[in-house]
C-alpha cells in the first residue's frame, strides 16, 4: 500500500537507527536466543513507557485500596487484567508492526470510522479525566509527606498551599514531557527516566513485603489462596469484615454491607481498568512507529511488553496490596473508637481523617432518621446524634474512613521507620504521579496531531500536550481523599476499553489491510480466542459499571452507541462505491 511506504519513511526520517537495529536483530536471530535476548533488553522502550502511564496514581492508588477493602481475596485481579491487557496491547503491536500503517486510518477505512474516531476522542476523554487523580496525588503528595512544613495545612491556608504545589507538580510534568516532544535523544532521555522512577517504585514496595515477611507478619498461603479468583466479592464483604458487621444492630447491618460492597466493586473495576487503559492502546502503536519498528520488531515488541510492563506491573502492585492489607484491612485507624465496648481509645486520631470519620456517622445517622428529620437537625444536633451511636457503628466508620496519602504512606513504616515513610512514600507518589501525568501529556499530543491530521511534532503535539494541564484543577474540586480521585475516574475508563478492543479485534481479522500478514490457520484461531476473551472481559467491566453507575441510561446509552456502529457499517460500502 502506498500508505505503508509514505508512513515508513516518515518514521524512518525521524529515527535514522531503525536499520543498525534491524541489523541488530536480524544478526541476532542467526546466534541464538541468548543474544537474541541481549539485543531485545538493549532495544526495549514503548513496553517501558506503557509502565510509566499505568504504575501511576491509579495503579497506586486502587492497589492501596484494593488491599484496605478486600485484602488478600483479590491477588488475582490485577495480573489477570493485565494479562488480558498484553493479549490485546500483543495485537496491536502486530497489527501496527506489519504494516506501517498509523492505526487510526486504519481502523477508519476497514473496520468502522465509528470505533476508528471514537477510539481516538475515548483516549482524549481519558487522558483529561485520568489527569485529574495524578495532580491531585502529587499536589497531596507535596503538601502532606514532603513539604508539610512549607505547604501543610498547619502553616499555610489550603488554597495558596494547593496552588504551590499544584504549580510545582505541573512544571516538573511539562519539563519531562518536552524532553519527549522533543524527539531524538529527548525520547532515549525520556525512556531513561521513566525506567529509573519504574524501578525505584517497585524497589520500593518489595522492601516492605520483604520486611513484612522477615517479621513473619505476612502469611502467604493467604497470598497464594487470593491467587484463586472470588466472583463473591462482588456482592458481600470479606471474612475478616463480615465479623464486625455482625456486631451491628441487627436493622442497620445492610446500610454497612452496602456501603462496603459498593466501595468494593468500584475498587476492583478500578484495578482492571488501570491495568491496561484506552490512552495506553493509542500509546503503544505510535510509540513503536515513531522508533521506526516493523515487522521484524515484533517479536521485540511481545518481549517488552512481557518485561517493561507486565513483571514491573505485578511486582509493585502485588506489593502494595500486601503491603496495605496487611496493615489496614479489617483494621479501624487508631483515635477514634477502644478495642472493645466501653474501653479506653489510648491514641489520637489522624486530623485529616476526623471530618471524612464524622462523615460516615452523619450518614449512619441520615439512614436511620430519614432524610426529612436528618435535614431539621442543627449541626450541633447531627454531631449530638453522631457521637451517641453504639461503639460497633463506629468501629465500621473508623475501619472504612478513606486514608489519605499521609495515612497510607505508613505501608513503608515497617521497612524504614514512619518518619522516613513520609519522605519515600511521598517521593515514589511524586514519581508514579509524574510519570503517568507525562505520559498522559505525552499521548494527548499524539492524539492532538491524529484529530488534526497533523505530524506528531511541532506546536502541534506541544498544545495537545498542554491540555491535559487541566488536571491540575483536580486538587480544587476534590474533597475527598485524593487517592480515592483516582477510583471514579478509572470506572470511568473502564466504560471507554472495550471501543479500542474491538476495533482492533476486527481490524485483525481484516484480510484488506493486513494482506500477507494476516494469521492464518492455527495461529489465526488462537489469536481470536484470546481477543475475545480480552474483549469480553473488558465488555463485562463496561456494562456492570455502566449499570452500578446510571442503571437504564447507561446501557441505553451502550446499545445506542453499537447500533450506531451497525448502521454506519451496512451505510458505508453504498457511499464507498458512490
Amino acid at each position: 500500500m502506498a500508505g505503508n511506504g509514505e508512513t515508513q519513511q516518515q518514521v524512518m526520517h525521524m529515527n535514522p537507527r531503525i536499520e543498525k537495529d534491524r541489523q541488530l536483530i536480524l544478526d541476532a536471530q542467526k546466534k541464538g536466543k541468548g543474544s537474541l535476548l541481549k539485543v531485545y533488553m538493549k532495544l526495549s522502550g514503548p513496553g517501558w513507557l506503557q509502565s510509566g502511564i499505568t504504575l501511576g496514581g491509579g495503579s497506586l492508588s486502587s492497589s492501596l485500596y484494593l488491599g484496605v477493602l478486600v485484602g488478600f481475596g483479590c491477588m488475582w485481579l490485577q495480573p489477570l487484567a493485565m494479562i488480558l491487557g498484553i493479549i490485546m496491547l500483543s495485537a496491536i503491536a502486530y497489527v501496527t508492526l506489519s504494516t506501517g500503517e498509523r492505526p487510526l486510518r486504519g481502523i477508519n477505512e476497514h473496520v468502522s470510522p465509528i470505533l476508528g474516531w471514537g477510539w481516538l476522542i475515548a483516549s482524549m476523554m481519558a487522558n483529561l479525566v485520568w489527569s485529574l487523580p495524578q495532580f491531585a496525588l502529587g499536589t497531596v503528595a507535596l503538601r502532606q509527606n514532603i513539604l508539610p512544613g512549607l505547604l501543610g495545612s498547619a502553616v499555610m491556608p489550603e488554597v495558596p498551599s494547593k496552588m504551590i504545589a499544584g504549580a510545582i507538580f505541573l512544571a516538573i510534568c511539562l519539563t519531562v514531557t518536552m524532553t519527549y516532544s522533543a524527539g531524538g535523544r529527548g525520547v532515549k532521555v525520556f525512556e531513561i527516566l521513566v525506567k529509573i522512577i519504574v524501578s525505584m517504585i517497585v524497589l520500593c514496595f518489595l522492601g516492605v513485603v520483604i520486611k513484612l515477611s522477615i517479621e513473619g507478619k505476612i502469611v502467604w498461603s493467604e497470598i497464594l489462596g487470593g491467587l484463586i479468583p472470588d466472583l463473591n466479592l462482588f456482592t458481600k464483604p470479606t471474612e475478616i469484615i463480615m465479623p464486625h458487621i455482625r456486631k451491628v444492630t441487627e436493622q442497620f447491618q445492610p446500610f454497612w454491607t452496602n456501603m462496603i460492597v459498593g466501595q468494593q466493586r468500584d475498587v476492583m473495576i478500578s484495578s482492571a481498568a488501570t491495568a491496561v487503559g484506552i490512552n495506553m492502546t493509542f500509546l503503544l502503536p505510535y510509540s513503536m512507529l515513531r522508533k521506526g519498528w516493523d515487522k521484524y520488531f515484533r517479536g521485540l515488541a511481545i518481549f517488552d511488553l512481557s518485561t517493561g510492563l507486565f513483571i514491573p506491573f505485578i511486582i509493585a502492585t502485588g506489593c502494595l496490596v500486601i503491603a496495605s492489607s496487611s496493615q489496614f484491612h479489617g483494621k479501624p485507624a487508631e483515635g477514634f473508637v477502644s478495642d472493645e465496648p466501653g474501653g479506653q481509645i489510648t491514641a489520637e486520631p489522624a486530623p485529616n481523617l476526623v471530618g471524612p470519620y464524622y462523615g460516615l456517622l452523619k450518614s449512619r445517622v441520615k439512614h436511620e432518621i430519614g432524610d426529612e428529620a436528618y435535614a431539621k437537625l442543627t449541626p450541633k444536633g447531627i454531631n449530638v446524634a453522631a457521637d451517641a451511636l453504639p461503639w460497633a457503628d463506629k468501629r465500621m466508620a473508623a475501619m472504612l474512613v478513606k486514608r489519605d496519602a499521609s495515612n497510607l504512606a505508613y505501608t513503608l513504616a515497617p521497612l524504614i521507620g514512619p518518619v522516613y515513610a513520609q519522605y519515600v512514600f511521598g517521593f515514589g507518589v511524586i514519581g508514579m504521579a509524574m510519570s503517568a501525568a507525562t505520559m498522559l501529556m505525552t499521548i494527548n499530543g499524539l492524539c492532538f496531531c491524529e484529530l488534526l491530521g497533523r505530524p506528531p511534532r511541532g506546536w502541534t503535539q506541544k498544545i495537545g500536550c498542554l491540555m491535559v494541564s487541566v488536571g491540575a484543577l483536580g486538587p480544587f474540586f476534590w474533597k475527598d481523599a485524593a487517592p480515592w480521585l483516582a477510583i471514579p475516574t478509572s470506572v470511568f475508563a473502564m466504560v471507554l476499553l472495550p471501543i479500542a478492543y474491538f476495533a482492533f479485534f476486527l481490524l485483525m481479522n481484516q484480510k484488506s489491510f493486513l494482506g500477507e500478514n494476516m494469521p492464518i490457520g492455527v495461529k489465526r484461531i488462537l489469536w481470536n480466542v484470546l481477543m475475545a476473551l480480552a474483549a469480553g472481559a473488558a465488555s463485562l467491566g463496561c456494562v456492570w459499571s455502566l449499570w452500578s453507575k446510571l442503571q437504564w441510561l447507561g446501557i441505553g446509552l451502550l446499545v445506542g452507541f453499537i447500533i450506531l456502529c451497525v448502521v454506519v457499517h451496512f451505510l458505508r460500502p453504498k457511499r464507498l462505491t458512490a
